[in-house]
């Protein structure tokens, strides 16, 4: 069977991190989140996968090529040209995306899945495909049933008793909200559905496609599946998916490492005093990493590869990309910290080298200076006492 990941969108929402890491290849403990998706679809007989790429397509071209080591077929369609002897991505909108391959050549002949490609999910795809065909329709949303507080952050799917959709609402206040269905990212399609999509253009599924199908009183329909579900919309929505998985909320997510300790995994040549390092889990340090005797690390917390963590230094509930050294009494307390961006769970960004700070958080792979600004000292008292 066949199926399509949407890959070519530029994250703005996940910045600093999709600056050089596209949003597919965002790590979950140091796996990409497509890799799980692409695990998914072969689990239910979807071998055959068509991904459209853009913003930074090479770094997951590269990483997963024609798909034989994880035991699927994969073709790309580059969205976008060279200019200047570089590529500029220019995506075409995720119902664009699936028309040009079907332009190129009618891949999609028969049932299709459309998965976007920054959740991380648990789903049987089998049993939503089946409903889909027995209710003969062209196009099936997957919902799922959130708390009636969180619908404002999602897109609602109104539908009525038989599942066909009759309208959607987008981020409705509670009080407005006509259902607590909401929209995840997950769709069924018959190869009809192209009728409906422009060719050329760019054109959206969820604004543009939807509402059309709506207008024409197509066999729409939605079902809501109880399974997990954690979109990296935002920042804070990666920060939350890491919590998550260390806290062993989503189920279908292994911690890798070794566990040295209840809660404390760790990856290879792990270099830690353990009687010495204040430590609580869940936790989890990758391989060729450093922990100074007297630093204090509290769990839910990822410290990623190659980091240095100094004498003082205290993690807690943070996530903590590779490369990164935290100098001597650094404090971070629900943090994220991606090379020189320090980014708290609301989302607010610091640029650590902008604010002159990159010697408190800085890149382990940076000679450390030997002369130290008259400020430093003051500004370290500040963040101690802070």
């Amino acid at each position: 069977m066949k199926a399509m990941i949407l890959a070519a969108g530029k994250g703005t929402r996940v910045r600093p991190i999709t600056y050089t890491i596209p949003k597919p290849m965002i790590p979950i403990l140091q796996k990409p989140v497509m890799e799980f998706l692409l695990e998914l679809l072969r689990q239910h007989g979807f071998t055959e996968i068509m991904v459209n790429v853009s913003h930074l397509a090479s770094e997951i071209e590269s990483y997963f090529r024609d798909g034989q080591h994880f035991g699927v077929e994969i073709a790309y369609s580059f969205e976008g040209k060279i200019v200047d002897e570089e590529l500029v991505g220019q995506a075409l909108g995720s119902a664009g995306g699936m028309r040009r391959i079907q332009d190129f050549s009618p891949f999609f002949d028969d049932t299709f899945v459309v998965l976007c490609g920054d959740a991380l999910i648990d789903l049987n795809l089998t049993e939503a495909v089946k409903w889909h065909k027995e209710k003969g329709a062209i196009a099936t949303i997957v919902m799922k049933t959130v708390p009636r507080e969180e619908v404002p952050s999602y897109g609602v799917v109104v539908t009525d008793d038989d599942g066909k959709i009759k309208a959607f609402q987008e981020k409705p206040s509670i009080e407005e909200a006509l259902s607590n269905s909401i929209n995840t990212g997950i769709y069924i399609f018959e190869p009809e559905i192209f009728d409906y999509i422009p060719s050329g253009v760019e054109f959206d599924i969820g604004s543009q496609l939807f509402p059309k199908l709506v207008e024409k009183g197509a066999p729409f329909y939605g079902i809501a599946m109880d399974f997990e579900w954690v979109d990296i919309g935002r920042t804070p929505d990666y920060w939350r998916a890491i919590r998550s998985v260390l806290t062993g909320e989503v189920k279908n997510v292994q911690i890798p490492g070794k566990q040295i300790a209840p809660g404390i995994y760790t990856g290879l040549n792990v270099s830690a005093n353990w009687d010495k390092v204040d430590i609580q889990g869940p936790v989890y340090i990758g391989g060729m990493t450093h922990i100074e005797d007297g630093a204090k690390i509290i769990g839910p917390t990822m410290i990623g590869p190659n980091c240095w963590i100094c004498s003082g230094a205290t993690v807690d509930n943070s996530v903590i990309f590779e490369y990164a050294r935290l100098g001597p009494g650094v404090r971070l307390v629900d943090k994220l910290v991606f090379g020189r961006y320090c980014v708290d769970k609301t989302g607010a960004t610091i640029d650590v080298q902008a604010a002159s700070l990159d010697w408190l958080i800085t890149d382990t792979r940076q000679e450390l200076p030997t002369h130290h600004p008259p400020e430093r000292q003051a500004i370290a008292e500040l963040l101690k006492n802070s």
